[in-house]
């Protein structure tokens, strides 16, 4: 797999000409924004910026998310410009979070642990209302994080249930385990995202059954790439099973009312 050639597809698909359920593609001038059409999360997921337009872009973005009554996440990657863009959007008030590894794999070479059967432990989450067992997995991993993001969810599996596969792992009747896909019209790439482990059931490969389910999923879709935002956790897991990072991403948020 060539770096710079998956990178390249990776901004086009996944960035400049992307789309997701539930929100409005809108191309501005130095970026491309995801406009919230169900709640008031919205994202800028490209930007192509210089040293002369950068801050003015930013108080414009700024200006409009905060007359729509949006959160803004603006999610910078390390290959974007121009140097310093992180810390003109922390000058300017957003919150960095945590940088993660933007990772792939390619799914013409899967290694064998990732094509054994999948457990009957594995399920698949098919309605809103299943969906508890997966906020139960998320809250006890990330509490209070994100608590619009079950609606945001359950929309989509209400109106395009094709756009997203979501996946709860049981030891029992307990979920342990949890996470979803995304299949993004007209892209090369899958995304998984949300993969998480209850602590005191980690290392018994409740994680890695989780992720074989998504990637022989994405395989039989004949998706090309599967991608991940790892972090510190999970990037020493999907490392050993074959993903390779091609640059780094992180979240920059801005809310004036303190949300998040």
């Amino acid at each position: 797999m060539n770096i710079g050639d998956v990178l390249s597809l990776y901004d086009r698909d996944e960035r400049q000409d992307t789309e997701e359920m539930g929100m409005r593609r809108e191309v501005a001038p130095g970026v491309v924004r995801l406009v919230d059409t169900q709640g008031t999360q919205s994202a800028i997921v490209y930007s192509e910026l210089d040293e002369t337009t950068a801050d003015a872009v930013i108080e414009r973005e700024i200006r409009h998310f905060t007359g729509l009554g949006h959160v803004l996440e603006w999610k910078l990657f390390g290959h974007d410009r121009p140097q310093g863009l992180h810390q003109r959007l922390v000058d300017r008030g957003f919150a960095a979070e945590e940088r993660e590894s933007v990772m792939v794999l390619d799914l013409g070479q899967v290694p064998p642990a990732l094509l054994r059967p999948v457990p009957a432990t594995v399920r698949r989450i098919r309605t809103p209302a299943e969906l508890k067992d997966v906020t139960k997995v998320r809250e006890a991993v990330w509490p209070g994080q994100h608590p619009w993001l079950e609606e945001r969810i359950a929309y989509i599996l209400r109106t395009d249930p094709q756009r997203m596969s979501v996946y709860a792992v049981y030891d029992g009747d307990e979920p342990v385990s949890a996470g979803r896909i995304h299949f993004p019209a007209m892209s090369r790439f899958a995304s998984i995202w949300g993969g998480a482990t209850l602590p005191d059931r980690r290392g018994r490969g409740f994680y890695t059954a989780l992720l074989a389910a998504r990637v022989q999923e994405a395989i039989g879709r004949q998706v090309r790439y599967l991608t991940i935002d790892a972090g510190a956790m999970s990037r020493p897991i999907v490392e050993k099973l074959g993903f390779r990072e091609i640059t780094w991403a992180q979240a920059h948020v801005y809310a004036s009312d303190g949300r998040v």
